[in-house]
């Protein structure tokens, strides 16, 4: 049987359920920002060194809604599409029992499985009701993930070295953003309409991949900062495009020199920022 129909309610003493009142604030915050969340990220704010086992935290998150939505009388979108394989970008072989019910969702042809995915996802993010779930089962919304609004500082000197050289570095690699080794070199300070510079762009066929890059000597603040800038980019990019008649598929990512802080993880999965960190330019 699958994990889905095995795991039981989110009101227990088990640990995956345990697990599960931790994360469906979590997967709530995400559905809320409109954007979904790897498996692996989600695993690591839950403290679990083996995403597999979140299986059955979303199995109950799964059989929690549903005995709501019997309870309501009214449907509860299946929030554990959110939750999404890096590789594929769709959700778990399990969330088919509570997405399709009468056909196998392993067995659906890819296309329509992210079709599938793709409506249920819409319904997930227009669901004006999470609060009152959370509320109902007697869960508290994710907290605020900057408590403390500090602007950072804008002052200084320009580029620094240690920047400059690893962005430059960054532009010779293109298999650090997933692009073959032997693609055309990104531009660095690649202009965009809206008057912002990118600090290195990738191009190949109708990928465009903007890198915002952070020395390993860069703050936690400046780190924060780029995860905004990231978004930030990646909505002028689509508008660029779209207005252009371009439509690229587009991608921003914030790679660093030094490592991520931990503290940002929680900001990072919200925002749906990709973030690379430990490059060292070599």
């Amino acid at each position: 049987m699958s994990t889905a129909t095995i795991s039981e309610p989110i009101s227990g003493l088990k640990l995956y359920q345990q697990r599960a009142r931790k994360a469906l604030p979590l997967l709530v915050r995400q559905a809320e920002a409109g954007n979904t969340i790897y498996y692996s990220e989600l695993a690591a704010e839950l403290g679990m060194p083996n995403p597999r086992n979140l299986n059955f935290v979303l199995g109950s998150i799964g059989q929690t809604l549903e005995n709501l939505s019997k309870a309501w009388k009214a449907p509860i979108p299946p929030i554990q599409c959110v939750v999404v394989n890096r590789a594929t970008g769709l959700p778990g072989e399990g969330i088919g029992w509570f997405l399709v019910k009468k056909e196998d969702f392993v067995a659906l042809p890819r296309e329509q499985q992210e079709a599938v995915v793709s409506a249920h996802l819409e319904r997930i993010f227009a669901y004006p009701f999470w609060a009152k779930v959370l509320s109902s089962l007697s869960l508290v919304p994710s907290p605020a993930l900057i408590t403390k609004v500090e602007m950072p500082n804008f002052g200084g000197s320009g580029e620094g070295p240690e920047h400059k050289k690893l962005k430059e570095y960054v532009a010779k690699h293109p298999e650090l953003v997933g692009l073959q080794p032997t693609a055309t070199p990104g531009r660095t300070e690649d202009p965009l309409l809206s008057g912002d510079s990118l600090d290195v762009s990738f191009c190949q066929g109708r990928r465009w991949i903007a890198v915002e890059v952070k020395s390993r000597i860069s703050k936690q603040l400046d780190v924060q900062r780029g995860l905004f800038q990231c978004v930030k980019y990646r909505a002028v990019m689509k508008a660029q495009t779209r207005a252009l008649g371009t439509n690229l598929h587009v991608r921003a990512v914030l790679i660093l020199g030094g490592n991520f802080p931990k503290g940002l993880l929680p900001l990072k999965n919200m925002l749906g920022v990709e973030v690379i960190d430990r490059v060292v330019a070599q």
